[in-house]
């Protein structure tokens, strides 16, 4: 634990240097182009999204989302609710194509003593989740959930973060009649954490401890477990709760880092791979209402219609008021044009 509290403490040296304090005023709005249907259940209960593209047909592609405290949405790209799937507190979503399936893994935290790992299979074309089943992974609770397909054999890992901090790495084998889910290592953050993503480019993942800053591990199980510390919580270019996490990758190890600041409603650019601050931006002033407090988001870079030239990002609501909570669409094209960026 000693390696962690002095890495948190070092986590004012890190690579990132902080502009000038942030204001309402300096900060980009970006409208959001739709939205989904607000889940059934108030009060907190929207929480991370996914998004499947169709290759195929990119404007048919479709967006998953969690309602923790009833179950798990399909949208398509208008917002609408296609299908639902009840299941008790499932909390952050991913999923990845493997084996000829679409594979969603998502937290579930319905026994906080005994964290599970709760699989699904995306039928693209009925467009519904399907279960699989309810895996056990280890003790606490299970908060944030996000899945590495290793480029070298295609095996599919899936990492669990506790709200404690510790974050158990998973090999999740479905080639056979029934899923094999076994923990190969654990890691660990010295606070509340949950947002993760995994870039399948570089087998790095990152790790958002909420009041402290952003992290850096080996994905690979035979890798060390210690971390590095990217990117700080300060107040100006990250705000306290740092939440969900997602990629915007570009060629080999290009593109941006993009974190929820929920503290101040913002979302954090940092560019790759040195992880160098780039700027920041919130969604609001369309007609669609902005979003505030996101917990989860997801963005994919490439073509998923018209209204999505260059990618599409979904980010989580806090306040849908005076409706329930819910997911917004923001075209990634107007959030690079916002901040200038290429």
């Amino acid at each position: 634990m000693r390696r962690f509290l002095v890495a948190a403490a070092l986590l004012g040296g890190c690579a990132v240097t902080p502009p000038p304090a942030a204001t309402p005023t300096a900060v980009p709005m970006v409208a959001a182009v739709a939205e989904t249907d607000p889940v059934d259940t108030a009060a907190d209960a929207a929480d991370d999204p996914a998004i499947w593209r169709n290759r195929r047909n990119p404007a048919a592609s479709l967006v998953i989302g969690t309602d923790k405290k009833a179950g798990i949405h399909v949208y398509d790209l208008s917002g609408k609710r296609l299908s639902f799937t009840p299941a008790a507190r499932l909390n952050n979503v991913d999923l990845r194509e493997i084996g000829g399936r679409v594979i969603a893994a998502a937290s579930d935290r319905a026994d906080e003593a005994q964290a599970h790992v709760a699989l699904f299979t995306l039928d693209t074309v009925a467009k519904k989740l399907v279960p699989i089943g309810r895996y056990p992974v280890g003790a606490g609770e299970a908060y944030g959930m996000c899945l590495w397909t290793r480029k070298a054999d295609k095996a599919l890992f899936g990492f669990v973060v506790m709200k404690d901090g510790r974050i158990d790495q998973v090999s999740i084998d479905t080639s056979g009649a029934t899923p094999v889910v076994r923990t190969v290592r654990s890691m660990k953050v010295a606070s509340q954490a949950e947002g993760c993503v995994v870039d399948d480019r570089t087998g790095l993942l990152y790790v958002a401890e909420e009041d402290v800053g952003l992290w850096r591990f080996a994905a690979d199980p035979a890798a060390p477990v210690g971390g590095t510390p990217i990117a700080r919580v300060d107040g100006r270019t990250l705000v306290a709760d740092a939440e969900g996490l997602a990629l915007a990758p570009a060629g080999r190890d290009g593109g941006y880092l993009v974190a929820s600041s929920q503290g101040d409603n913002a979302y954090t650019l940092y560019r790759l791979p040195g992880v160098t601050y780039a700027g920041r931006f919130r969604i609001g002033g369309g007609a669609i209402d902005g979003t505030s407090e996101t917990d989860g988001i997801d963005l994919i870079p490439g073509n998923f219609g018209p209204n999505y030239r260059k990618g599409l990002m979904v980010a989580q609501d806090g306040d849908n008021a005076p409706d329930t909570q819910n997911f917004k669409y923001v075209s990634w094209a107007e959030v690079l044009k916002a901040l200038r960026l290429k």
